[in-house]
């Protein structure tokens, strides 16, 4: 019996990891500066209807004193630039709509409807923001005073996921917990210029404009689906200051509203996203190596009871399924509480596992092609040393 409770070392092993290893970043601090530098925010919008509404009313409610708003309308069919024109401004000093240009060659949508927003904006600093996203009243000048607190050139903010729908909260803790694994302690990872463990938010990206124009814009990241990872790791790679700030209060997002959503959207980022931060030789064994991680830690358990407690296992292995199972769902309950989700979630893991491992496997067939808001893109490789 002792050889299988040693078996279990693993969850357990877990368990420690995240208690004690993960560092979560520091909360924004208080709107503790008098500059108030004039900031444009700049929202990339594309068949955002149902969304871009809320964004922009939270938007145009921030008690910042100095801001405007620009979004751009990516070659939206749904109505999206008509409710962006017809909201009102708010206390933002003006709210402005570019129709977005034709895709150039080696742009992929996002980035380029971010550098026709830059190019729009007249603001000292400039505010990448989503149209999925909904803004507290301090936040955007918590931010600022965070910028200049910290000395950085960039601050980016994490937020709160919204979860709302059952398939939601089933895997979206999935592939959460992945990035925390992988980026567990990202100030101290930025301390000390480890530039592959550097991630940003592309949810709200603060940046400084000088910085933003040397390190090339969103040009510099054309053709990248990941674009936010991408501009962190350049931003430390080139010595630039990046800072990362917690605002759960302050900022949320609804990424996906639907499981086909929640898989095609995880899809294009999830191993494209994997492969930029490991070396090069390390890239072709991420899938393989996460699917056998992913199946033995989170499906094989709850597979050996059921067969154990149908009478095809002996003692030994009913009792160490049965505490890895165990393990597990407070481990998933946990976290999923953690992230806003109801805890009685974390007793359909295995569940949830599977759809993320079959994400895993269908990012894994897609390669280097990638399919998101109706455009179909084939990416580049990453240059040696990339």
């Amino acid at each position: 019996m002792f050889p299988w409770l040693l078996l279990t070392l693993p969850w357990l092993a877990l368990l420690a990891f995240l208690a004690l290893r993960v560092r979560p970043p520091r909360g924004l601090g208080g709107e503790g500066t008098a500059a108030t530098p004039f900031v444009s925010v700049v929202v990339p919008a594309r068949n955002e209807a149902h969304n871009i509404g809320r964004c922009l009313s939270s938007l145009t409610a921030s008690r910042y004193p100095a801001f405007e708003v620009v979004v751009v309308d990516d070659g939206s069919e749904d109505g999206t630039g008509d409710i962006a024109r017809a909201m009102e401004r708010g206390a933002a000093r003006r709210v402005t709509v570019v129709d977005g240009l034709p895709l150039p060659d080696g742009w992929l949508g996002k980035p380029w409807a971010c550098a026709q927003g830059a190019q729009a904006a007249g603001g000292d600093l400039l505010l990448f923001t989503d149209a999925d996203t909904i803004h507290g009243p301090e936040l955007l000048g918590r931010a600022v005073a965070a910028l200049e607190e910290d000395g950085a050139e960039v601050v980016t903010v994490a937020g709160r996921q919204l979860m709302e729908s059952f398939w939601e909260r089933l895997v979206q803790p999935q592939l959460f917990m992945v990035l925390i694994m992988r980026f567990f302690d990202i100030e101290g990872a930025l301390r000390r210029g480890r530039w592959r463990d550097a991630i940003a938010n592309g949810q709200f990206l603060l940046f400084r404009r000088d910085t933003y124009q040397a390190l090339g814009g969103h040009g510099a990241v054309r053709g990248e689906v990941v674009e936010d990872l991408v501009l962190a790791q350049l931003l430390v790679r080139r010595g630039h200051r990046l800072s990362v700030r917690m605002a759960e209060g302050e900022l949320s997002t609804r990424m996906y509203r639907s499981l086909r959503q929640v898989v095609d959207g995880w899809s294009k980022n999830l191993l494209v996203g994997a492969r930029r931060t490991v070396a090069p030789w390390l890239r072709p064994l991420i899938a393989p190596a996460a699917a056998v991680v992913g199946a033995g830690l989170w499906i094989a358990p709850p597979v050996l009871l059921a067969v154990s407690l149908a009478g095809d296992g002996g003692r030994g292995l009913t009792l160490w399924s049965a505490v890895a199972v165990v393990v597990s769902v407070v481990c998933w309950a946990a976290f999923i509480r953690r992230m806003g989700g109801p805890p009685w979630y974390g007793l359909l893991y295995p569940l949830g596992a599977g759809v993320g491992l079959f994400i895993l496997f269908r990012s894994w067939l897609w390669g280097r092609r990638v399919e998101w808001k109706g455009r179909a893109y084939v990416l580049d490789d990453p240059a040696p040393g990339e």
